[in-house]
């Protein structure tokens, strides 16, 4: 099942985000798909922001990855230059650290990802208004669109 949310500002995809981060649980993963400046980071920083961590949150394009200490911890990855090849840093075992775990451009690994996971897919409709495909993948993320939408 899909569930389609249409959002008309960044205020309104931040507020998805901390929706859902009210339902967060440990080993939480949320794969983000879309084109460049659709609001996966801005999504990112309201998840961010739900967990009250107070760092700035940018993209981790270079760093592949970021940690960020809050309520649970945030490991934001961004896997968009790895061309699939992930066997050299470990992301697998950031699903099992017990924190909320952000994938920017997971399409590009789908064979590492977790079977249970939250897939958002991020479409531009305009300058402001972006449609977000949300796909749950197993019975907790099932309950968690539910208890969202």
């Amino acid at each position: 099942m899909e569930y389609k949310i249409t959002t008309r500002s960044e205020m309104e995809t931040i507020e998805l985000a901390q929706n859902i981060e009210s339902e967060k649980f440990p080993n939480m993963i949320i794969c983000l798909n879309g084109e460049l400046g659709s609001g996966k980071t801005v999504f990112a920083k309201g998840i961010a922001n739900g967990l009250g961590i107070q760092e700035t949150i940018t993209s981790p394009t270079f760093t592949i990855i970021k940690e960020y200490v809050g309520e649970l911890p945030l490991y934001h990855m961004d896997v968009y230059r790895l061309d699939g090849n992930v066997s050299d840093i470990g992301i697998e075992e950031y699903y099992t650290k017990g924190g909320v775990v952000l994938i920017e451009w997971a399409d590009s690994i789908k064979d590492v990802l977790p079977e249970e996971r939250l897939d958002i897919t991020f479409k531009v409709i305009d300058e402001n208004k972006r449609v977000l495909i949300l796909t749950p993948h197993g019975k907790q993320y099932e309950e968690l669109c539910e208890a969202v939408i």
